[in-house]
This record gives C-alpha cells, sequence and structure tokens, in this order.
C-alpha cells in the first residue's frame, strides 16, 4: 500500500480515538476506552511504516494538520462544537501550510 494511503489511514485512525477519548469520559466508560487505545494503535502503527518511505517532518505535518481539520469536522458534527471565522481562517493556514510543504518543497523528498 502507497505510503500516502497508510498516512490517511493514520490520520483517520487518530481521529477515531480522538472521538472516542471525549466519550469515554476520562477513561470511565469501557468500549470508547477500547476504541481509544486501539485508535492510537493503529495509528502509530500506521505512521511508523510510512516514517519508513516519508521524512518524519513532512508525515508529522501532514499527520497534525490533516487531524487538527478532521477532528475540528467531527467535533462540529458529533458534539455540536461551534467553530468561528478566525477558526476556520486558521485551519484554511494549516491545510496551506501542508500543501505548500508538498507540493513546492524539496523537503518532502526523501
Amino acid at each position: 500500500m502507497n505510503a500516502w494511503m497508510i498516512l490517511g489511514l493514520a490520520i483517520v485512525a487518530e481521529v477515531i480515538g480522538t472521538t472516542a477519548l471525549k466519550a469515554s469520559e476520562s477513561f470511565t466508560r469501557l468500549v470508547p476506552s477500547l476504541i481509544v487505545v486501539v485508535g492510537y494503535g493503529v495509528a502509530f502503527y500506521c505512521l511508523s511504516l510510512v516514517l519508513k518511505s516519508v521524512p518524519v517532518g513532512i508525515a508529522y505535518a501532514v499527520w497534525s494538520g490533516l487531524g487538527i481539520v478532521l477532528i475540528t469536522a467531527v467535533a462540529w458534527l458529533l458534539y455540536g462544537q461551534r467553530i468561528d471565522l478566525a477558526g476556520v481562517i486558521g485551519m484554511g493556514l494549516i491545510i496551506a501550510g501542508v500543501v505548500v510543504l508538498n507540493v513546492f518543497s524539496k523537503a518532502s523528498v526523501h
């Protein structure tokens, strides 16, 4: 499987784990707590595979940037958390930064 696809899987697993972290209510609920552990386990395992072919700085920039955007969207959908215009602009800048890093920077070449 392509390293970028594995990174996408890692990001989705991390977002699932983070979403379940809120639902675990400080690890007092068993099923969400297990989802947290499995989600983060899958996420870090996948990230370790990605780091064989993608530089750590690039992988982490994509992981954190897209993770922030996705978890914000999930929090909005599932928990009704709101984001203001400044937050939307900030996330747009994060996405722009990830794109610039991957498209224009020579740092993404391994």
